[in-house]
Protein backbone atom coordinates (compact mmCIF):
# COMPACT_ATOMS: atom_id res chain seq x y z
CA UNK A 1 0.00 0.00 0.00
CA UNK A 2 1.38 3.36 -0.98
CA UNK A 3 1.62 5.88 1.84
CA UNK A 4 -0.96 8.66 1.93
CA UNK A 5 0.53 12.09 1.32
CA UNK A 6 -1.61 15.25 1.47
CA UNK A 7 -1.65 17.50 -1.56
CA UNK A 8 -0.43 20.36 0.58
CA UNK A 9 1.29 20.15 3.95
CA UNK A 10 -1.17 20.00 6.80
CA UNK A 11 -0.34 22.60 9.46
CA UNK A 12 0.56 21.28 12.87
CA UNK A 13 -2.06 21.71 15.53
CA UNK A 14 -1.04 23.68 18.59
CA UNK A 15 0.21 21.31 21.22
CA UNK A 16 1.87 21.28 24.58
CA UNK A 17 3.79 18.65 26.52
CA UNK A 18 0.68 18.12 28.64
CA UNK A 19 2.57 16.95 31.72
CA UNK A 20 0.36 15.80 34.56
CA UNK A 21 1.48 14.98 38.04
CA UNK A 22 0.65 11.68 39.61
CA UNK A 23 0.44 12.08 43.36
CA UNK A 24 3.51 10.70 45.11
CA UNK A 25 3.30 8.95 48.44
CA UNK A 26 2.94 10.94 51.62
CA UNK A 27 2.71 14.70 51.89
CA UNK A 28 1.49 15.32 48.37
CA UNK A 29 -1.52 13.04 48.94
CA UNK A 30 -2.32 14.89 52.15
CA UNK A 31 -2.05 18.20 50.30
CA UNK A 32 -4.43 17.04 47.57
CA UNK A 33 -6.96 15.76 50.10
CA UNK A 34 -6.82 19.11 51.89
CA UNK A 35 -7.42 20.90 48.60
CA UNK A 36 -10.41 18.68 47.83
CA UNK A 37 -11.94 19.41 51.25
CA UNK A 38 -11.41 23.14 50.66
CA UNK A 39 -13.34 22.94 47.38
CA UNK A 40 -16.19 20.92 48.93
CA UNK A 41 -16.56 23.30 51.89
CA UNK A 42 -16.41 26.36 49.65
CA UNK A 43 -19.04 24.92 47.30
CA UNK A 44 -21.40 24.18 50.22
CA UNK A 45 -21.12 27.76 51.51
CA UNK A 46 -21.83 29.18 48.03
CA UNK A 47 -25.03 27.15 47.81
CA UNK A 48 -25.96 28.51 51.23
CA UNK A 49 -25.56 32.08 49.95
CA UNK A 50 -22.61 32.90 52.21
CA UNK A 51 -19.68 31.69 50.11
CA UNK A 52 -16.25 33.30 50.06
CA UNK A 53 -15.12 33.40 46.41
CA UNK A 54 -11.44 33.30 47.35
CA UNK A 55 -11.88 30.07 49.32
CA UNK A 56 -13.18 28.25 46.21
CA UNK A 57 -9.81 28.39 44.44
CA UNK A 58 -7.49 25.57 45.60
CA UNK A 59 -3.75 26.04 45.78
CA UNK A 60 -2.25 24.29 42.73
CA UNK A 61 0.39 21.61 43.29
CA UNK A 62 4.03 22.46 42.71
CA UNK A 63 5.05 22.14 39.05
CA UNK A 64 7.51 19.38 38.19
CA UNK A 65 11.16 20.30 38.56
CA UNK A 66 12.83 20.71 35.15
CA UNK A 67 15.09 17.80 34.34
CA UNK A 68 18.79 18.34 35.03
CA UNK A 69 20.99 16.19 32.77
CA UNK A 70 24.41 15.77 34.42
CA UNK A 71 27.19 16.34 31.87
CA UNK A 72 29.48 13.77 33.53
CA UNK A 73 27.08 10.89 32.81
CA UNK A 74 28.01 8.54 29.96
CA UNK A 75 24.77 9.35 28.10
CA UNK A 76 23.62 12.68 29.60
CA UNK A 77 20.40 12.71 27.58
CA UNK A 78 19.42 9.42 29.26
CA UNK A 79 20.26 10.48 32.82
CA UNK A 80 18.77 13.03 35.20
CA UNK A 81 19.84 14.27 38.60
CA UNK A 82 17.12 13.75 41.23
CA UNK A 83 15.95 17.06 42.63
CA UNK A 84 14.48 17.90 46.08
CA UNK A 85 10.84 16.78 46.42
CA UNK A 86 11.11 14.53 43.35
CA UNK A 87 9.43 11.12 43.39
CA UNK A 88 9.48 8.39 40.74
CA UNK A 89 5.82 9.15 40.01
CA UNK A 90 6.49 12.85 39.44
CA UNK A 91 9.52 12.06 37.27
CA UNK A 92 7.59 9.50 35.19
CA UNK A 93 4.69 11.89 34.62
CA UNK A 94 7.07 14.73 33.71
CA UNK A 95 8.88 12.68 31.06
CA UNK A 96 8.16 13.62 27.45
CA UNK A 97 7.71 9.93 26.64
CA UNK A 98 4.36 8.70 27.93
CA UNK A 99 5.48 5.08 27.47
CA UNK A 100 7.70 5.11 30.59
CA UNK A 101 6.12 4.37 33.97
CA UNK A 102 7.58 4.76 37.42
CA UNK A 103 7.77 0.95 37.62
CA UNK A 104 9.99 1.00 34.50
CA UNK A 105 12.28 3.56 36.16
CA UNK A 106 12.38 1.50 39.34
CA UNK A 107 13.36 -1.68 37.46
CA UNK A 108 15.95 0.05 35.25
CA UNK A 109 17.74 1.53 38.26
CA UNK A 110 17.39 -1.43 40.62
CA UNK A 111 15.51 0.64 43.21
CA UNK A 112 14.18 -1.63 45.94
CA UNK A 113 11.86 0.93 47.53
CA UNK A 114 10.20 3.28 45.02
CA UNK A 115 9.29 5.67 47.86
CA UNK A 116 12.92 6.25 48.82
CA UNK A 117 15.06 8.11 46.30
CA UNK A 118 17.72 10.61 47.28
CA UNK A 119 18.16 14.16 46.00
CA UNK A 120 21.43 14.46 44.08
CA UNK A 121 21.49 10.82 42.92
CA UNK A 122 21.50 10.06 39.21
CA UNK A 123 18.58 8.25 37.55
CA UNK A 124 18.80 6.31 34.27
CA UNK A 125 15.63 7.16 32.30
CA UNK A 126 16.35 5.15 29.11
CA UNK A 127 14.74 1.89 30.15
CA UNK A 128 15.35 -1.56 28.73
CA UNK A 129 18.38 -0.77 26.56
CA UNK A 130 20.72 -3.11 28.48
CA UNK A 131 23.09 -0.19 29.16
CA UNK A 132 23.86 1.62 32.38
CA UNK A 133 23.59 5.10 30.88
CA UNK A 134 25.19 6.61 33.98
CA UNK A 135 28.47 4.70 33.65
CA UNK A 136 28.26 3.37 30.09
CA UNK A 137 28.70 -0.21 31.25
CA UNK A 138 26.85 -2.89 29.32
CA UNK A 139 24.41 -4.82 31.47
CA UNK A 140 25.15 -7.85 29.30
CA UNK A 141 28.60 -8.79 30.57
CA UNK A 142 29.55 -12.44 30.99
CA UNK A 143 27.86 -13.94 34.01
CA UNK A 144 29.78 -15.88 36.58
CA UNK A 145 27.03 -18.52 36.67
CA UNK A 146 26.24 -19.95 33.22
CA UNK A 147 23.07 -22.00 33.15
CA UNK A 148 23.49 -23.63 29.72
CA UNK A 149 26.90 -23.67 28.01
CA UNK A 150 25.40 -24.17 24.53
CA UNK A 151 23.17 -21.10 24.88
CA UNK A 152 26.11 -19.06 26.22
CA UNK A 153 28.15 -19.95 23.11
CA UNK A 154 25.31 -18.70 20.91
CA UNK A 155 25.00 -15.51 22.94
CA UNK A 156 28.70 -14.73 22.52
CA UNK A 157 28.51 -15.32 18.75
CA UNK A 158 25.42 -13.12 18.38
CA UNK A 159 27.17 -10.32 20.31
CA UNK A 160 30.13 -10.64 17.94
CA UNK A 161 28.00 -10.43 14.78
CA UNK A 162 25.83 -7.52 15.94
CA UNK A 163 28.66 -5.52 17.54
CA UNK A 164 28.75 -1.88 16.45
CA UNK A 165 25.35 -1.95 14.78
CA UNK A 166 23.28 -0.68 17.69
CA UNK A 167 22.04 -3.90 19.22
CA UNK A 168 22.58 -4.06 23.00
CA UNK A 169 24.85 -6.94 23.97
CA UNK A 170 23.26 -10.02 25.43
CA UNK A 171 24.15 -11.15 28.91
CA UNK A 172 26.25 -14.27 28.42
CA UNK A 173 24.53 -16.30 31.11
CA UNK A 174 23.23 -19.33 29.22
CA UNK A 175 19.61 -18.29 29.83
CA UNK A 176 17.40 -18.21 26.74
CA UNK A 177 15.15 -15.36 27.85
CA UNK A 178 13.13 -12.84 25.79
CA UNK A 179 16.17 -10.80 24.70
CA UNK A 180 18.10 -13.88 23.57
CA UNK A 181 15.05 -15.19 21.68
CA UNK A 182 14.65 -11.76 20.05
CA UNK A 183 18.23 -11.80 18.78
CA UNK A 184 18.16 -15.46 17.70
CA UNK A 185 15.14 -14.47 15.63
CA UNK A 186 17.08 -11.51 14.21
CA UNK A 187 19.92 -13.84 13.14
CA UNK A 188 17.43 -16.04 11.28
CA UNK A 189 15.88 -13.00 9.60
CA UNK A 190 19.24 -11.55 8.57
CA UNK A 191 20.50 -14.83 7.07
CA UNK A 192 17.27 -15.70 5.25
CA UNK A 193 16.35 -18.63 7.48
CA UNK A 194 12.77 -19.46 8.54
CA UNK A 195 11.98 -16.65 10.99
CA UNK A 196 10.88 -17.60 14.49
CA UNK A 197 11.78 -16.92 18.13
CA UNK A 198 12.46 -20.52 19.15
CA UNK A 199 15.63 -21.73 20.83
CA UNK A 200 18.40 -22.79 18.46
CA UNK A 201 19.20 -26.47 18.85
CA UNK A 202 22.92 -27.17 19.42
CA UNK A 203 24.47 -28.81 16.33
CA UNK A 204 21.53 -27.96 14.07
CA UNK A 205 22.06 -26.63 10.55
CA UNK A 206 21.08 -23.12 11.59
CA UNK A 207 23.47 -23.15 14.54
CA UNK A 208 26.26 -24.34 12.25
CA UNK A 209 25.52 -21.39 9.95
CA UNK A 210 25.58 -19.02 12.94
CA UNK A 211 28.91 -20.31 14.20
CA UNK A 212 30.52 -20.21 10.74
CA UNK A 213 29.48 -16.61 10.02
CA UNK A 214 32.12 -13.90 10.31
CA UNK A 215 29.82 -10.97 9.42
CA UNK A 216 26.22 -10.27 8.45
CA UNK A 217 25.29 -11.15 4.86
CA UNK A 218 25.67 -8.65 2.02
CA UNK A 219 22.53 -6.99 0.64
CA UNK A 220 23.14 -7.15 -3.10
CA UNK A 221 20.48 -5.34 -5.11
CA UNK A 222 18.85 -3.65 -2.11
CA UNK A 223 17.64 -0.03 -2.35
CA UNK A 224 20.07 2.77 -1.57
CA UNK A 225 18.56 3.25 1.91
CA UNK A 226 16.06 0.89 3.43
CA UNK A 227 14.63 -0.39 6.69
CA UNK A 228 13.02 -3.75 7.42
CA UNK A 229 10.72 -3.92 10.43
CA UNK A 230 10.53 -7.59 11.40
CA UNK A 231 7.44 -7.87 13.58
CA UNK A 232 8.09 -11.51 14.43
CA UNK A 233 11.47 -10.68 15.93
CA UNK A 234 10.68 -7.11 17.07
CA UNK A 235 13.85 -6.01 15.28
CA UNK A 236 14.53 -3.23 12.77
CA UNK A 237 17.29 -3.59 10.21
CA UNK A 238 18.56 -0.58 8.28
CA UNK A 239 21.00 -0.68 5.42
CA UNK A 240 22.11 0.39 1.98
CA UNK A 241 22.57 -1.32 -1.37
CA UNK A 242 25.46 -3.44 -0.11
CA UNK A 243 25.17 -4.07 3.63
CA UNK A 244 23.23 -4.03 6.89
CA UNK A 245 24.25 -0.85 8.71
CA UNK A 246 22.06 -1.00 11.84
CA UNK A 247 20.26 -3.68 13.84
CA UNK A 248 17.94 -2.09 16.39
CA UNK A 249 15.43 -3.51 18.85
CA UNK A 250 11.95 -2.21 18.10
CA UNK A 251 8.46 -2.44 19.57
CA UNK A 252 5.63 -2.48 17.03
CA UNK A 253 1.85 -2.20 17.32
CA UNK A 254 0.14 -4.19 20.03
CA UNK A 255 -2.99 -6.31 19.49
CA UNK A 256 -5.74 -4.17 18.05
CA UNK A 257 -3.29 -1.53 16.81
CA UNK A 258 -0.99 -3.66 14.67
CA UNK A 259 1.71 -2.14 12.50
CA UNK A 260 0.59 -2.65 8.92
CA UNK A 261 2.70 -4.80 6.61
CA UNK A 262 4.66 -2.81 4.02
CA UNK A 263 6.53 -3.72 0.88
CA UNK A 264 8.84 -1.08 -0.53
CA UNK A 265 6.87 2.04 0.50
CA UNK A 266 8.57 5.41 0.76
CA UNK A 267 8.74 7.37 4.01
CA UNK A 268 7.08 10.68 3.19
CA UNK A 269 7.20 12.93 6.25
CA UNK A 270 9.68 13.79 8.99
CA UNK A 271 8.94 15.98 12.02
CA UNK A 272 11.99 17.13 14.01
CA UNK A 273 9.64 18.85 16.53
CA UNK A 274 12.39 21.28 17.51
CA UNK A 275 9.91 23.48 19.41
CA UNK A 276 9.43 20.63 21.90
CA UNK A 277 12.95 19.15 22.15
CA UNK A 278 12.15 16.63 19.43
CA UNK A 279 8.92 15.32 20.95
CA UNK A 280 5.96 15.46 18.58
CA UNK A 281 2.75 15.46 20.61
CA UNK A 282 0.16 13.40 18.76
CA UNK A 283 -2.36 13.47 21.62
CA UNK A 284 -3.90 16.70 20.32
CA UNK A 285 -6.20 16.16 17.38
CA UNK A 286 -7.92 16.29 14.90
CA UNK A 287 -4.92 15.80 12.67
CA UNK A 288 -5.58 13.63 9.64
CA UNK A 289 -2.10 12.16 9.39
CA UNK A 290 -1.56 11.46 13.10
CA UNK A 291 -2.73 8.64 15.34
CA UNK A 292 -3.84 10.37 18.55
CA UNK A 293 -3.35 7.16 20.53
CA UNK A 294 0.42 7.24 20.14
CA UNK A 295 1.19 9.89 22.72
CA UNK A 296 4.46 11.75 22.41
CA UNK A 297 6.79 10.50 19.69
CA UNK A 298 10.45 11.45 19.34
CA UNK A 299 11.27 12.81 15.86
CA UNK A 300 8.86 10.59 13.91
CA UNK A 301 9.46 9.47 10.32
CA UNK A 302 6.08 8.59 8.79
CA UNK A 303 5.63 5.79 6.27
CA UNK A 304 1.88 4.93 6.27
CA UNK A 305 -0.59 7.66 7.24
CA UNK A 306 -0.03 8.09 11.00
CA UNK A 307 2.25 5.07 11.43
CA UNK A 308 5.84 6.12 11.93
CA UNK A 309 9.30 5.12 13.09
CA UNK A 310 9.98 7.19 16.21
CA UNK A 311 12.09 7.33 19.33
CA UNK A 312 10.97 6.28 22.78
CA UNK A 313 12.47 5.76 26.22
CA UNK A 314 10.69 2.38 26.49
CA UNK A 315 11.27 -0.31 23.84
CA UNK A 316 10.38 -3.75 25.22
CA UNK A 317 11.06 -6.91 23.15
CA UNK A 318 7.35 -7.24 22.38
CA UNK A 319 4.63 -5.15 20.68
CA UNK A 320 3.53 -2.24 22.88
CA UNK A 321 2.92 0.72 20.57
CA UNK A 322 -0.29 1.94 18.96
CA UNK A 323 0.82 1.05 15.45
CA UNK A 324 4.20 2.72 15.13
CA UNK A 325 7.65 1.16 15.33
CA UNK A 326 9.53 2.44 18.39
CA UNK A 327 13.28 2.80 18.60
CA UNK A 328 15.31 3.92 21.58
CA UNK A 329 15.94 7.66 21.43
CA UNK A 330 19.66 7.23 20.76
CA UNK A 331 18.88 4.77 17.96
CA UNK A 332 16.42 7.18 16.36
CA UNK A 333 19.11 9.87 16.45
CA UNK A 334 21.60 7.48 14.83
CA UNK A 335 19.09 6.57 12.10
CA UNK A 336 18.33 10.24 11.39
CA UNK A 337 22.02 11.15 11.21
CA UNK A 338 22.55 8.31 8.73
CA UNK A 339 19.64 9.63 6.65
CA UNK A 340 21.08 13.15 6.72
CA UNK A 341 18.08 14.49 8.64
CA UNK A 342 19.73 15.14 11.98
CA UNK A 343 20.08 18.90 11.38
CA UNK A 344 16.57 19.49 10.00
CA UNK A 345 14.83 22.45 11.66
CA UNK A 346 11.38 22.14 10.09
CA UNK A 347 9.03 19.45 8.88
CA UNK A 348 9.91 17.66 5.65
CA UNK A 349 7.10 16.46 3.40
CA UNK A 350 9.15 14.89 0.64
CA UNK A 351 9.83 11.24 -0.07
CA UNK A 352 12.64 12.32 -2.38
CA UNK A 353 14.30 14.29 0.44
CA UNK A 354 13.90 11.55 3.07
CA UNK A 355 14.82 8.81 0.59
CA UNK A 356 14.01 5.79 2.75
CA UNK A 357 12.29 2.59 1.60
CA UNK A 358 10.27 0.88 4.33
CA UNK A 359 9.34 -2.79 4.58
CA UNK A 360 7.40 -4.42 7.42
CA UNK A 361 6.63 -8.10 7.70
CA UNK A 362 5.82 -10.92 10.10
CA UNK A 363 3.63 -11.50 13.11
CA UNK A 364 4.63 -11.57 16.75
CA UNK A 365 3.77 -14.67 18.76
CA UNK A 366 4.49 -14.65 22.50
CA UNK A 367 7.36 -16.88 23.59
CA UNK A 368 6.16 -20.19 24.94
Amino acid sequence: MAPTRPATPTPEWASSPGRRLRAPIGGYVVQMVAQLLTVVVAAASVFAGAGNAAAAVPVPPDPPTPFVHPPDAHHPECVIEIQPRDSLSVIAEAMPDTAVSYEDLQDENGIADADRIESGDYLDICVGNQIDDITGETRGADSGDIVDDAVAVQQRKINELFAGRGMPQLAVDGVSGPLTKQQLCAIRSAFGLPVNRADMAPGSAEEQLLMAAVTLPAQVGAPDRWVLIDMTCQIMFAGDSTSIVFVFPTSTGETGYETREQQGVSAFRFDPAIDNDGWHDSTVFPAASDNPLNGNMYKPVYFDNGQAIHGSYNVPPEPLSKGCARLLVEHQDALLAWLGLGDATSQIWSADRIKLTVNARGQFLPDS
